[in-house]
């Protein structure tokens, strides 16, 4: 038979499955409360007007919808994401600003693809969002993590620039610096306008690239919104990636990334070997859900639900958590999630199997972390249990917390 371990790529070996794909197999009994994935609520997804909209789309423009398109996009779909940018955030981009992408995990390895050769540094958060993570490391990136600041206010700055100082001056060949700026997966933390000045000046002092990657932005339940890094860039050093996912559905697989004409040029070609395209269909009625203005209805509908349910969540913590100078936890003002933090003697780890017999389940901290440690801490999702159960979650959650801290 023929030898797979031993014929497999440098590549095919650096893969690792999904820490939290395989934990979720764990999660499908109907008795666990599930704080674990990240996924939307399944009733939020518009299933009406989609259902009404592909009827439109099959009538007026079915065998162009069926067809290859153009690796750049569906042309009314880029048309009407440029509107929409205009709209949301102010940025002003032409079609050769951006490119649609097969969601954005799609993006981030193109991103690999083209920037990381193998051993090259790779600046990320600590924690930062596993997919990111998985698609780096395939390529043989050698990660940096970059500690967050202990005031909730995103990564430290200082820490940064050291790190990039003493890469420079060793003449490593660093590439970009990874951030999840809005409503972190998995911390909740927002970047604070502050610091997304000195990131922006810090890419052009020390040029690298700046990967922003925004898929929670839309979904702000409180504050005010904090400018994009892409808004702030005058040099063309950031690159954002956006995606449909978390504000229309996941399973429409559709993202785009804007960035410098060159950039984006390159990106297409990378993509072109990888898909051709990202299917004309799912473009045409994401184009047509944005053209009779439903998205920013269904947006406005998922921040009123999602709120509730953060807010469900933080007072459940609040009542039921061990008072504990060392147990604390985030308050995103946005997104699906947010951070628990426990004393050292707490290996969320170990914990995971005595938290499925209690059923419950969260998403280990270690996943999280280029360096595989942060084991005191666990992600929560709030999005995707019924509100009705997250309160008896998080008092499953708290009472095994209680019996470790005995």
């Amino acid at each position: 038979m023929f030898d797979l371990e031993k014929n497999y790529s440098i590549n095919a070996r650096r893969m690792k499955k999904s820490a939290i794909r395989e934990l979720l197999k764990l999660t499908g009994n109907d008795e666990i409360i599930s704080f674990a994935g990240g996924l939307p609520a399944p009733d939020t997804f518009p299933t009406e007007e989609v259902a009404d909209i592909t009827k439109t789309v099959m009538a007026r423009e079915g065998a162009k919808a069926l067809q290859y398109g153009a690796t750049e996009g569906y042309k009314s779909f880029v048309e009407e994401l440029i509107k929409w940018e205009k709209e949301m955030t102010g940025i002003d981009i032409e079609p050769k600003n951006i490119l649609v992408t097969t969601a954005s995990q799609q993006a981030l390895d193109l991103v690999g693809k083209l920037f990381i050769d193998p051993s090259d540094p790779v600046l990320v958060e600590r924690p930062t969002y596993l997919g990111g993570l998985s698609a780096f490391n395939q390529y043989g990136a050698k990660f940096i993590g970059i500690k967050m600041d202990d005031d909730d206010t995103g990564i430290s700055i200082d820490f940064l620039e050291e790190k990039l100082k003493n890469l420079k001056a060793q003449e490593e060949h660093y590439k970009f610096v990874y951030v999840v700026p809005d409503f972190q997966n998995p911390t909740g933390i927002t970047i604070s306008h502050d610091k997304r000045i000195r990131l922006i000046e810090l890419s052009e002092k020390y040029n690298f690239l700046l990967i922003e990657d925004t898929p929670y932005r839309e979904l702000r339940y409180e504050g005010d919104d904090v400018t994009p890094l892409m808004k702030m860039d005058q040099s063309g050093n950031v690159l954002a990636l956006h995606t449909m996912s978390k504000i229309f559905a996941p399973g429409l697989r559709l993202g785009w990334v804007i960035g410098n004409e060159k950039l984006i040029d390159k990106l297409i070609t990378a993509k072109q070997a990888v898909d051709l395209c990202t299917p004309s269909f799912t473009q045409a009625i994401a184009a047509e859900f944005m053209r009779r203005g439903d998205l920013l209805k269904n947006v406005k509908k998922v921040r009123i639900e999602y709120r509730k349910k953060r807010d469900i969540m933080l007072k459940a913590l609040e009542d039921h958590m061990p008072k504990h100078p060392k147990i604390k936890w985030t308050k995103p003002e946005g997104g699906l999630f947010l951070w628990v933090t426990f004393p050292e003697e707490i290996n969320t780890e170990t914990m995971f199997p005595e938290a499925i017999k209690e059923n419950v389940a969260y998403i280990v901290g270690s996943a999280f972390d280029c360096y595989g440690q942060l084991k005191n801490t666990m992600r929560l999702n709030f999005s995707f249990p019924k509100e009705d159960t997250i309160e008896e979650g998080i008092i499953r959650l708290s009472n095994l917390i209680k019996k470790k801290l005995v």
